[in-house]
């Protein structure tokens, strides 16, 4: 996931784009998940901080990729949300890496 570094705030369909769901799985996540918290402007659009994207992009995380369902994704978060954060922080930076040698690679085979 690919944040961009000034922006402070991002709308629904930001986060759908970075993550390729759709808006209702995100307002979804917001029901069932209390570490999503995202403000509301005067016209009433959410106004998620970077630290909501982050944690949309943990569950993401668990639910989509590790296949956790939401309960257990819930458990995971509230036993050991840094933990699991890190797993996931360390995931990004191996895909990040792996792109990298994958670039690399294809450089070389010209």
């Amino acid at each position: 996931m690919k944040l961009e570094e000034q922006k402070i705030h991002y709308s629904i369909g930001e986060i759908s784009k970075i993550l390729n769901v759709k808006n209702s799985l995100i307002r979804f996540w917001e029901k069932k998940f209390d570490i999503i918290k995202p403000k509301k402007n005067s016209r009433g659009n959410r106004i998620f901080s970077k630290n909501d994207v982050e944690n949309i992009s943990l569950i993401y995380h668990l639910l989509k990729e590790k296949k956790y369902t939401i309960e257990g994704a819930k458990k995971k978060i509230r036993e050991n949300k840094d933990g699991v954060k890190k797993n996931y922080e360390i995931i990004q930076n191996l895909k990040k890496v792996r792109f990298q040698l994958v670039e690399i690679r294809e450089e070389l085979k010209k």
